[in-house]
């Protein structure tokens, strides 16, 4: 069995825009539990937002970052699968939880809310980058009360038309491989140069963003027929756009944060909000104003999709996202964020190894 020291180094939100590299116990290990030592680990948006927003804000004393991949330490009592050894990868909560957060030497996490990665796949670095942004396309796509897809291996009869808005941001390059191995056709909006980038993950089609004539030219390549769509940018400007895609006879789309509710005027339009972090089934707050429960119902079919995830990795079905390593370790932490604060990052995901 590894040794495993009382405390760890890990990045500690201290106040509303203030974080620091610290000492932090190690997590103690329940049940039905994991320790994970790091090996790597991605950065997402709500990573900074939890530091920097009153709406998010994250607790003092707790530890930041989602996304990890690294080497199970030590299992709880009642786990049988992941072992002492497996490389796994997986999602947290952080700046919630004293006990919970990624940027940090070792990371606790329920047993079935991990994927072992299969031997000779990914390496650390493109497993951490499945996280957040991996777990909330699964979310919103599969997840009954969201867009309710056809779940793989199953594939959607006919050809059903998706539209993505934002298909280069880690969500959106997520849904689009996502989308394909539903069966689905993908429509998608984003950066003309991460148009070769989306081809290669099975987009259909892509138009620039900032094309004025966006709406027409998709409603032309896909007939208007689009009846449901993702809006993985979640402004106000691209929540009017992507409702804008949904045929005349109405639909639904799905917003990553909470929606504008004066973006769009379409009545027929029903706008679905999901937040990633009811699938760890614990509860939890955004800032001093929101309450989220505990959601079983959440977490339950989270954990059956990462059952999945194996295969689909080692046939090559899920791809690896394009990586952009960022040297220092948590030291670095601030660099990375302060890059996606100033809207930096497109068509990759900033990874760090520890």
């Amino acid at each position: 069995m590894p040794h495993i020291p009382m405390t760890m180094k890990a990045v500690v939100f201290e106040e509303i825009g203030r974080i620091a590299v610290k000492d932090h116990p190690v997590p103690k290990v329940g049940d039905d539990e994991i320790l994970v030592k790091t090996v790597a680990v991605s950065l997402n948006p709500t990573d900074w937002m939890h530091v920097d927003l009153t709406l998010l804000v994250g607790k003092p004393g707790t530890v930041l970052g989602c996304d990890f991949s690294g080497t199970v330490v030590r299992v709880g009592n009642n786990v049988k699968s992941p072992k002492v050894g497996d490389h796994v990868a997986g999602f947290v909560h952080g700046c919630q939880f004293p006990d919970e957060g990624a940027f940090a030497e070792y990371v606790k996490t329920p047993a079935e809310l991990v994927w072992v990665v299969p031997p000779k796949t990914l390496t650390h670095e493109q497993a951490a980058a499945l996280g957040c942004a991996f777990w909330t396309a699964a979310q919103v796509f599969y997840h009954p009360k969201h867009l309710a897809l056809v779940e793989p291996p199953q594939k959607a009869a006919g050809d059903e038309w998706i539209f993505i808005y934002g298909g280069s941001s880690g969500v959106g390059m997520s849904a689009t491989q996502l989308a394909h191995l539903s069966g689905y056709k993908i429509v998608t909006a984003a950066s003309p140069r991460n148009f070769p980038l989306l081809k290669s993950l099975d987009a259909d089609e892509m138009f620039d963003y900032r094309d004025p004539e966006i709406i027409s030219k998709i409603k032309a390549v896909t007939g208007d027929s689009i009846k449901r769509a993702l809006d993985t940018i979640a402004v106000k400007e691209s929540l009017r756009m992507t409702a804008e895609t949904i045929w005349p006879q109405g639909g639904k789309v799905n917003v990553i944060l909470p929606p504008d509710p004066e973006a769009t005027s379409r009545n027929d339009v029903e706008i679905d909000y999901t937040s990633v972090f009811t699938t760890l089934g614990r509860a939890y707050d955004f800032g001093t104003d929101t309450h989220y429960p505990a959601s079983p119902e959440d977490r339950a079919p989270m954990a059956e999709f990462l059952k999945k995830l194996p295969k689909l990795v080692r046939d090559g079905a899920v791809k690896p996202l394009p990586v952009k390593l960022w040297d220092g370790g948590l030291d670095t932490i601030t660099e990375g964020l302060q890059y996606m604060r100033d809207g930096k990052v497109s068509g990759e995901k900033i990874v760090y190894k520890l």
